[in-house]
């Protein structure tokens, strides 16, 4: 969603680079285009003049740092205000010290309520709650049956004594959920609610209606990301004729400019409390101000990609997988098809991709990443014999044209998945016995995962089959002495040097991977077990 401004800003923090200090027009250049930026982004422009403001103020008092330069003290100031701007701090749900806790969603229809009813029942669960849905929404047909479909999905119980489509009382089925959450012993009701397609008097007055009957400890404002400056109107219309203690923006994964987002919080003065980025049940997240900056800066966003990782890693598979990578056994296909399906339970391979950073850099190839890349990788490894799999070496011209045929592939595709295969074993191999950085423990596959091109997901670069790189011929010997003997003196201090040691330790050889040379992002660290 923001990745036009992500575009802009990083255009003109570009433009600062090599200047040794800020003047003050490179100042008042720099707040203009990021003004721009803002406006285009369709940010409120009361949002606007106090981001710009601060930026001025911060940019023009900033001392001269020996370790950052111009471009780095900008970023640096641009980022703590984008953290302002998106709330400050996270916060978390108030909940009832004598339970249950009554959540109550608000909003237009449309927003989202009934799916992120869903997504916040199957989270809360997930933090060790017992939520109760309640069906409240009796206006928007089908709007109960979507409810009871999404709570079972999540696994969450629903209350729906009314059929809805226009026959029941919301107020009364609300009342009566929290009820029934208090007798079965339900610690967080969240309370589905009507919506129109547009701010009324009705609308206003049955939400006012469910929040005296129920006396919610948390209402939530459910806004629809991708409406622009219609969110910011609607949310300070909900503000004063209901009140709300918190937002969740739902819709995060569209394309649209994501002003909404960056003015909420100034308009209104409520945080953002959560984030819903799809639509599977799954893709919902805690918003945390800090780290949606760091995303729009293209400063990646690792901290909640590890989170998602270590929700979806099995910690004794990965150990054994460690063990083999160091030496102890062979990492074969079927260790690499295992670490590929726990790679797919963290969502969307392009949306893992753009979480680390500087990926706006590569935004084209991760915009044409195909992820049925991975499914046609799954087709092909399973397409093999066990023996084929524990060693791909016997994989004779029949055998790749037998395997094609059962995945639905080509042969060239077959020998380029085995090919990545063999180059990714190399790596992972290389990291796990310097000590373990990048391996089995991190994110398998992230150094060149078979079939999908040098970046995981970038596509094939083309049809044909990937050339292997020229061999190095070995130069004859000159027939003038001189030019021989000079042959000769380098040929033995080449030989000298090897046996000392590489610049990258002793015994190095070409064939292995440094692992300092693969720059993995800050962060990592804390997830690889170092």
């Amino acid at each position: 969603m923001f990745a036009s401004l992500s575009d802009r800003l990083s255009a003109t923090f570009k433009s600062l680079r090599g200047k040794g200090r800020l003047s003050e027009s490179d100042i008042e250049t720099t707040v203009a285009q990021i003004r721009r930026a803002l406006l285009d982004a369709d940010v409120a422009v009361p949002a606007v003049r106090a981001f710009t403001a601060a930026v001025r103020e911060q940019a023009g008092g900033v001392e001269v740092s020996e370790a950052l330069n111009p471009a780095q003290q900008i970023v640096k100031i641009v980022h703590a205000e984008l953290v302002e701007i998106l709330g400050g701090e996270s916060r978390e749900l108030s909940l009832a010290k004598h339970p249950p806790t009554v959540i109550m969603l608000a909003g237009l229809q449309g927003a989202g309520k009934t799916t992120l009813a869903g997504k916040l029942g199957r989270w809360l669960r997930e933090q060790g709650h017992t939520p109760l849905l309640v069906a409240s929404d009796l206006q928007r047909p089908n709007a109960v049956n979507q409810l009871q479909i999404g709570g079972g999905q999540a696994g969450v119980p629903v209350w729906a004594p009314e059929p809805g489509n226009g026959v029941g009382d919301p107020v009364e089925v609300a009342r009566s959920g929290v009820a029934r959450a208090r007798d079965k012993h339900h610690d967080v009701v969240i309370v589905d609610t009507a919506g129109r397609l547009g701010v009324d008097t009705e609308m206003m007055g049955q939400a006012a209606d469910i929040r005296d009957a129920v006396q919610p400890d948390e209402t939530l404002f459910v806004v629809d990301a991708m409406i622009g400056q219609d969110a910011v109107t609607t949310a300070q219309a909900f503000a004063e004729g209901v009140g709300f203690t918190g937002v969740v923006l739902a819709k995060l994964d569209g394309d649209t400019r994501g002003g909404a987002a960056l003015s909420i919080r100034t308009v209104t003065g409520k945080p953002v409390l959560f984030a819903s980025t799809g639509e599977k049940l799954t893709d919902f997240e805690r918003f945390h101000p800090d780290r949606m900056a760091s995303r729009i800066l293209d400063m990646g966003d690792v901290l909640t990609l590890i989170e998602q990782a270590e929700k979806a890693f099995d910690e004794r598979q990965a150990a054994e997988i460690a063990e083999k990578l160091s030496g102890d056994g062979d990492f074969t296909l079927d260790d690499f098809l295992s670490q590929m399906q726990q790679m797919k339970q963290l969502g969307s391979m392009k949306k893992m991709l753009g979480m680390l950073p500087g990926m706006g850099q590569m935004r084209e190839q991760l915009e044409n990443f195909d992820e049925r890349d991975v499914v046609h990788v799954e087709a092909i490894v399973q397409s093999m014999t066990p023996a084929e799999r524990a060693n791909p070496k016997i994989l004779n011209g029949s055998r790749r044209s037998r395997i094609a045929r059962g995945s639905g592939t080509t042969v060239t595709e077959v020998n380029q998945m085995v090919e990545r295969f063999d180059q990714a074993k190399t790596m992972m191999r290389s990291m796990a016995r310097s000590g373990g950085r990048g391996g089995p423990g991190g994110l398998p596959g992230m150094g060149g995962m078979p079939g999908m091109g040098g970046m995981p997901g970038a596509g094939k670069k083309s049809k044909g089959r990937m050339q292997p790189p020229p061999k190095n011929r070995k130069k004859g010997k000159s027939g003038n002495p001189a030019k021989r003997a000079r042959q000769e003196r380098e040929a033995a201090e080449r030989a000298a040097k090897a046996k000392s040691g590489s610049s990258f330790g002793v015994g190095a050889t070409t064939d292995e991977v440094d692992p300092d040379s693969l720059s993995l992002p800050p962060g990592f660290e804390k997830f690889l077990g170092r």
